[in-house]
């Protein structure tokens, strides 16, 4: 089979389009364009907190519209900025787009993005150095949705809201690049959602000040059910095609290069594009998908927005840590405790933890499978409690408990693994 010459920057950022685009091109299959508008209107006005799914409040055209819109706009920020395509220009183009299913749209994420942009400004340093943690920081878009319906605000004309909307929003942008970069070292990599954590950390001193002035976040499920076949299709169809890429441009090396792939830890900081090969990872994105959506249906879950939100969120991450390798273990932890514990996997919250605790993967890939089971076990328990600090606010909620599981586990896990390190060191524990 003949391998293909290495594709230029820009049909790099072309084909990476294609997946927004496929979303796109079939929301025109769910809704006719007028229901879409429509619906676009109700997602831009509806609070859109844990677990606000946009199929039901919008429609499903408009969800992958929205959802459609604001990857394209990740892939041209990127573009147009002068960067080159990397493992996380992938990861942020999928997290957009999976969140932009279930709490991300085109009016809520502005105010945060321009704080990151200030940040850089008033650092001297480009914009671009910080666009990665500017797009993540978009978990705490509800946050800016929120502030515009508080009722205790209700006295103040619609653009006093917006703009104090607005000047929340520039606040917690621009302290999020120190902020992640600081809780990096807390978790040393092992929790793969590292601006989640960060954010998890914001949204809860965001939300206690809501609190102390006596405004109460409702807890909010609207979860959309009764469609697996279509989605099961409409998403094996992409990853079909994606690993048939795969193969055809990188020809029989890609399984090579894909088994090489498997033996990386995916601790934080890895990039797929460079210690793999692109088609490499293309055909990993592919696998992981398939293995995520085929999971979801083996224990009996629903497709809908926010679960294929947490699938691309895999498949996005499948570009910079996560392979099947190191995502089973953690998944199966989450699984077995299910069969233990008060809740049913199939639950809205521990159906996202299942796909999202993922971000513990580099653990497994480390530490192997006792522990990557362990952690997903944990994980399980820890999640399911963290949104009450913030009231759903964080979209990326799993980020901010695997940081809490990786900074538990990990000293313990590396103290038994070298029990004289400790005797070594002059601390006091």
């Amino acid at each position: 089979m003949l391998v293909s010459t290495p594709l230029s920057r820009r049909s790099q950022f072309l084909l990476l389009t294609l997946i927004p685009l496929y979303f796109m091109v079939a929301a025109f299959f769910f809704q006719t364009p007028g229901e879409i508008i429509a619906g676009m209107g109700r997602i831009l006005q509806e609070p859109d907190f844990l677990i606000t799914d946009y199929f039901v409040v919008g429609g499903i055209g408009a969800a992958f519209f929205n959802a459609g819109l604001l990857s394209l706009f990740t892939v041209g920020l990127i573009y147009f900025l002068g960067m080159e395509m990397d493992g996380h220009t992938i990861t942020s183009l999928c997290l957009m787009f999976g969140f932009s299913l279930f709490g991300k749209n085109i009016l809520n994420i502005w105010a945060l993005l321009a704080g990151v942009w200030l940040y850089a400004k008033y650092h001297r340093t480009p914009f671009s150095r910080y666009v990665y943690v500017g797009l993540y920081s978009t978990s705490l878009s509800p946050i800016i949705t929120q502030i515009t319906q508080i009722p205790q605000l209700a006295v103040f004309p619609v653009p006093v809201r917006l703009l104090f909307a607005i000047a929340v929003g520039i606040a917690i942008g621009f302290v999020i690049p120190p902020l992640a970069t600081h809780v990096h070292y807390a978790h040393k990599g092992y929790s793969l959602y590292n601006v989640g954590f960060a954010c998890g950390i914001i949204a809860t001193i965001v939300v206690s000040l809501f609190r102390s002035f006596n405004i109460e976040i409702e807890q909010r499920l609207i979860w959309h059910s009764g469609m697996r076949i279509q989605f099961l299709v409409l998403l094996s169809a992409l990853f079909a095609c994606m690993a048939l890429g795969a193969v055809v441009m990188g020809g029989r090396d890609v399984f090579r290069q894909y088994r090489l792939l498997l033996k990386l830890p995916g601790v934080g900081g890895t990039d797929f594009l460079r210690d793999s090969t692109r088609c490499a990872t293309v055909f990993n994105m592919a696998a992981n998908g398939l293995f995520s959506v085929l999971l979801v249906l083996l224990v009996g879950g629903e497709l809908n927005g926010p679960v294929i939100g947490s699938i691309f969120t895999i498949i996005g991450f499948s570009a910079t840590g996560k392979h099947v390798r190191n995502i089973f273990p953690i998944m199966l932890g989450v699984y077995l405790a299910s069969l233990i514990k008060h809740w049913n996997l199939c639950d809205p919250s521990p159906m996202l933890a299942f796909l999202l605790s993922t971000t513990l993967a580099p653990i497994a890939g480390e530490f192997g499978i006792i522990c990557g089971v362990i952690a997903g076990f944990l994980h399980s328990s820890v999640v399911l409690n963290t949104g009450i600090l913030y009231g759903g606010m964080n979209l990326y909620n799993n980020g901010f408990a695997g940081g809490l599981i990786a900074i538990f586990m990990i000293p313990v896990i590396q103290s038994i693994r070298s029990r004289k390190a400790r005797a070594k060191e002059n601390l006091s524990l």
